[in-house]
């Protein structure tokens, strides 16, 4: 199989799987609390991810990475898994998932805004119609369509996801500066990660599940979430010569993810969430737009 050809495979791929997250997220949230889920899906991930390091021949670098920057890893793993996760799952188990997920999608705008003010990168004109699209998306969906009432079903819902879009693209700011294997850096955020989420949900107090399909569901969401699919996506990044063309492949998931939303566990969707998603999507087509070269 050809390069370009493995490279969609794997950017189908990881897709498909991304696009059954929310869901799982949800059947999840009904056996654990969000803390717990951190937590135990946190385990799955870093396990999941060793085995990827050995496979790859890389268990050598763990340490040496990590000793390199300490503080460094650490702020990474405090914001990602540990912040984010505990604040996004959150905000979906006071969210419709349908709600939720199209908030958190509209991360990559957040970013650009960010990346103005502590990268220093310019925001084009198109930037800010792109942020117009993706806000007014986020808006028409957390109102349910009533966007002059600016009522919220769940304010603190809404909040939360929208602060897990500033946590995702300040972590990805901070990734800038990571010249370390990607899989180590991920893998080092849920090794620094786990001790804490395992404290908090201690703290915490609550008793874990003993169902078989509880501890299924919450695997799920550690591999197919935060492990696994993060390997097959950067390695259609590394394999692709058209890397525009494989990112797009994106634009489908949370479409998927609304009908296995209906599917699955039978969740309404409200026209607006339709709406909102289509403004959301629209917004990072602007943003992709390649810069006009003057004549």
């Amino acid at each position: 199989m050809k390069n370009e050809q493995r490279a969609f495979v794997y950017a189908i791929a990881a897709v498909l799987l991304w696009s059954t997250v929310a869901t799982a997220f949800k059947i999840t949230l009904s056996h654990f609390s969000p803390t717990q889920m951190v937590a135990a899906a946190s385990f799955v991930s870093a396990v999941s991810l060793l085995g990827v390091c050995a496979w790859q021949g890389k268990l050598s670098l763990i340490g040496k990475t990590f000793v390199a920057n300490p503080l460094y890893f650490l702020l990474l793993g405090l914001i990602n898994p540990l912040c984010y996760y505990l604040i996004l799952f959150k905000a979906y188990e006071l969210l419709p998932a349908s709600q939720a997920q199209p908030i958190n999608y509209s991360w990559a705008i957040t970013l650009t805004l960010m990346a103005a003010v502590f990268l220093k990168q310019k925001i084009r004109a198109q930037d800010w119609v792109a942020c117009a699209f993706g806000y007014l998306g986020v808006l028409v969906i957390a109102t349910q369509g009533d966007v002059l009432s600016l009522q919220f079903d769940s304010p603190t819902g809404v909040g939360l996801a929208l602060l897990s879009t500033l946590l995702w693209a300040g972590y990805w700011i901070l990734n800038t500066k990571n010249k370390s294997d990607p899989v180590v850096g991920v893998l080092l955020g849920f090794l620094v990660a786990l001790p804490i989420a395992f404290a908090l949900a201690w703290i915490e107090g609550l008793g874990w599940p003993s169902l078989p399909s509880a501890w299924l569901a919450v695997s799920y969401v550690g591999l197919f979430e935060m492990g696994i699919t993060f390997v097959l996506w950067v390695s259609a990044m590394k394999l692709t010569n058209n890397t525009a063309r494989i990112s797009n492949l994106i634009f489908i998931s949370p479409f998927i993810s609304l009908m296995l939303l209906a599917t699955i566990i039978g969740e309404a969707i409200h026209p607006a969430t339709v709406v909102g998603l289509a403004l959301i999507i629209a917004g990072l087509v602007i943003q992709q737009l390649p810069k006009k070269r003057a004549a």
